[in-house]
């Protein structure tokens, strides 16, 4: 690993996640987790404060050790939180044994998302549910132009994030059924800020 992904990029993307736009959706979306939930990508942990009852269990998957350490330090939730140091395209649980699948602004960055969309549709119970906050390809032509153009350079400083992954139909080819969805531009550079929010289920 570089110096540039091992210290800087941790912290840029703690600093990028501090945004308060991000607020309303973290709490809407952690808000409607329950029982034991498996959280994509917990990141520096800016979600865990707001986990709560009917949450049970918090299973916090993130592959970057200095991600994973700055989780740690956290505000801890206010529900029991297991740290998975592993990779969303390989989730180290057994099929079926998870009620609520999180992830906010991490489908992005996911070098095989489809992959990881498969592993957490494995996790889940039958009838358990996928939360989402995600940012991706915005319905605007002149939009989608700027980014497919920036994306390609925002991967090399952004982790890996992608400006313009189609995220509604990314959940429904791995096998979801949108039960809720609703999208729009929050404040901010249009490119980087078309958001999708909702819940799915195993079809």
């Amino acid at each position: 690993m570089s110096f540039y992904n091992d210290f800087i990029l941790p912290r840029l993307l703690d600093f990028a996640m501090r945004n308060k736009q991000l607020l309303p959706f973290r709490k809407r979306v952690i808000g409607a987790a329950e029982g034991r939930v498996l959280e994509i990508g917990v990141g520096s942990g800016r979600n865990l404060p707001f986990y709560r009852s009917p949450a049970k269990e918090l299973l916090a998957l993130e592959p970057s050790p200095k991600l994973v350490a700055m989780a740690r330090e956290a505000k801890e939730p206010a529900v029991p939180v297991n740290f998975l140091e592993a990779s969303a395209e390989a989730i180290p649980l057994d099929d079926g044994t998870i009620d609520s699948v999180v992830t906010t602004w991490t489908l992005c960055s996911i070098p095989h998302a489809d992959s990881a969309l498969g592993e957490m549709r494995r996790v889940l119970r039958p009838g358990g549910k996928l939360l989402f906050a995600e940012h991706g390809l915005a319905p605007s032509k002149s939009v989608r132009w700027w980014q497919d153009r920036l994306t390609p350079a925002w991967r090399r400083i952004g982790g890996g994030c992608h400006l313009n992954r189609p995220i509604r139909s990314m959940i429904e080819s791995a096998g979801f059924r949108i039960d809720r969805i609703e999208t729009g531009y929050i404040p901010g550079p249009k490119p980087m800020t078309f958001v999708y929010e909702g819940s799915a289920r195993p079809a």
